[in-house]
């Protein structure tokens, strides 16, 4: 009897979009780091020929995710969470401060980034945990499980200190609520990021009132059920406590960066010059690009440098100038696509681990590229969350691409035939 061979099917539309990503993102990065002191394509000084070999890297990463066995990431996804956990405590004793953040480890003149790779590591436990036949996201004590396995990552982040990467972790909330999570937690934790924002921008006094009258008004709209007022005293009363804590969380807990860039975006403070320089330059780059934009290389304000650090987390301001609005919604439109492939996807898997997996990518890939966007058009503060597969960094490219081609493994996988 011939042999039978095994041929895996690859989703080639998640993998194009990709491709088209990092293409687009490595030719954005060739402008806003292009200098005159270049000696060649070659010189690795040069910020977009160490990109070019990141992503030459990746397709050998690639290569590698694609040829192992699906079960195999399944079967050591808490082995992996172990690692990145490990990996990030190392960091308090044997990181490198750059930038302000304790967030590397540095091997001679390379540097790598762990908590770029921990965002996979985290996917991949979670995923494990919720598929494992005694998990129900309906009973409390496996909701709590699941809350620590997303929390342990993002505590060991934020000391070093790097609140934006910790930030993301909230992003792993939406597959929980496609897996059975009730919807009470995504109410919650939006009604706490606006009493939050809504406090630092009137006050906790005004905010206080506001609790106190839209209550009454609730309460007394519902008179005729009889509503407990001791509930309505106890939310309210929550409520107010939290907003008066607001106040001392944000001046302890926060750097002095971090308060600023809120307070900018809240128009407490003005201050094009100092904290406030990166996004309102990049405000005009982007104003500059009008329909078409400037083109290829030829943008003012990436040329004269005024963004800083626009190759890394400013990178969509040079999207705008050159390539204008018709080039950023090519961009938008890759990303949105990219998303919504991926939940397509992730909806179609035979297994609940896959489903799981792909909807953490696919919340993960949102997550950044919503903040980021909104953080260089200013809707945002500034909290340092590079744009997948456009800002410059080795890690930041890798981590990305071992977290959607697992997937694209996976997924591949479901489809398999002999």
């Amino acid at each position: 009897m011939a042999g039978s061979r095994t041929y895996v099917r690859f989703d080639w539309l998640m993998i194009f979009m990709y491709i088209a990503l990092v293409i687009m993102g490595w030719i954005n990065i060739y402008s806003a780091s292009l200098s005159d002191t270049a000696k060649g394509f070659w010189d690795f000084d040069q910020i977009y020929a160490r990109q070019f070999m990141f992503i030459g890297f990746s397709i050998l990463l690639i290569i590698f995710l694609l040829a192992i066995e699906s079960k195999f990431y399944e079967k050591f996804a808490s082995v992996f969470y172990i690692i990145s956990l490990v990996s990030l405590l190392g960091l308090f004793v044997f990181g490198k401060n750059i930038s302000g953040a304790t967030s590397w480890y540095t091997f001679g003149s390379f540097s790598l980034q762990p908590s770029e790779f921990a965002k996979a590591a985290t996917a991949l436990a979670l995923a494990k945990y919720v598929s494992d036949i005694q998990t129900n996201m309906q009973e409390l004590k496996h909701q709590i499980a699941a809350f620590i396995i997303i929390a342990l990552p993002a505590i060991l982040i934020v000391p070093q200190p790097d609140p934006g990467s910790a930030l993301i972790y909230a992003a792993f909330v939406f597959p929980l609520y496609r897996e059975g999570l009730h919807g009470v937690y995504l109410l919650l934790g939006l009604f706490g990021v606006m009493l939050f924002v809504s406090t630092l921008a009137f006050g906790a006094v005004w905010v206080a009132v506001a609790i106190v009258l839209i209550g009454s008004i609730i309460f007394f709209r519902n008179r005729k059920k009889r509503p407990s007022i001791i509930k309505y005293v106890l939310i309210a009363a929550g409520c107010i406590a939290f907003a008066f804590s607001v106040s001392y969380i944000f001046n302890n807990m926060f750097e002095q960066r971090h308060r600023d860039r809120f307070n900018i975006v809240l128009g407490k403070e003005v201050d094009a010059r100092g904290i406030g320089y990166n996004t309102h330059q990049s405000e005009i780059a982007i104003a500059n690009g009008g329909w078409l934009g400037k083109g290829w290389t030829q943008g003012t304000q990436t040329k004269g440098n005024f963004v800083p650090e626009q190759h890394t987390d400013y990178i969509f301001s040079t999207v705008g100038e050159e390539w204008g609005f018709v080039g950023s919604m090519v961009v938008v439109l890759l990303f949105v696509g990219l998303i919504l492939r991926i939940i397509f996807k992730a909806e179609k898997q035979k297994s609940q681990f896959g489903r799981v997996y792909g909807y953490s990518v696919a919340a993960i890939l949102f997550f950044h590229f919503f903040v980021n966007v909104g953080m260089v058009l200013g809707i945002f503060p500034t909290v340092g969350i590079p744009l997948p597969f456009f800002s410059y960094g080795g890690s930041a490219l890798w981590g990305f691409t071992i977290l959607l081609f697992i997937f694209v493994k996976l997924d591949g996988a479901n489809y398999h035939y002999s």
